[in-house]
């Protein structure tokens, strides 16, 4: 639980490039261990530069990664790559509520996500009731939702009021 907890203060620590937080997502949404050539068909990329990005997450510590056989997360990989999907459905969720169909919602999020802190979507999280369903699926909720801002702003008061 502390290595939960620890990763998620320092998730924005961890910010990946989209390709790579692509690739994480997918292979946390695959059903069982995915190889290179999966990923390449997939993106439409050559398989080369799928093993070179599987190999710099591998050294993030966030794959399992064996070269010609399988790469499945980690158990660090699997709670970001949790984030990364709970990021996208929450972004989403949102882009619905200003008139975006869920088709166009999705692909917005897409572009822009990897710019938005874990702090933002803690605070959509937080604002919209803690939504258990977005337009892209079911939405999860890590152990740290949305504590960081209000224990700040405590930590904040408390230090005010004691000046």
């Amino acid at each position: 639980m502390v290595y939960v907890i620890n990763l998620m203060d320092d998730i924005d620590r961890l910010l990946l490039s989209p390709r790579k937080a692509m690739y994480i997502k997918f292979i946390y949404e695959s059903p069982d261990t995915t190889k290179t050539t999966e990923i390449a068909t997939y993106f439409g990329v050559d398989p080369s530069t799928v093993t070179k990005t599987l190999m710099e997450l591998t050294s993030m510590g966030l794959l399992s990664h064996e070269p010609y056989r399988a790469t499945s997360l980690t158990g660090k990989g699997v709670i970001y790559a949790e984030y990364l999907v709970r990021r996208h459905r929450i972004l989403g969720l949102v882009l619905t509520h200003y008139g975006l169909t869920p088709e166009e919602a999705c692909e917005e999020a897409a572009r822009f996500e990897n710019s938005v802190s874990k702090v933002v979507i803690d605070s959509m999280c937080r604002s919209m009731g803690h939504p258990m369903m977005g337009v892209c699926g079911r939405i999860s909720h890590d152990p740290c939702c949305c504590n960081g801002p209000e224990k700040r702003q405590e930590k904040g008061k408390s230090q005010i009021s004691a000046r």
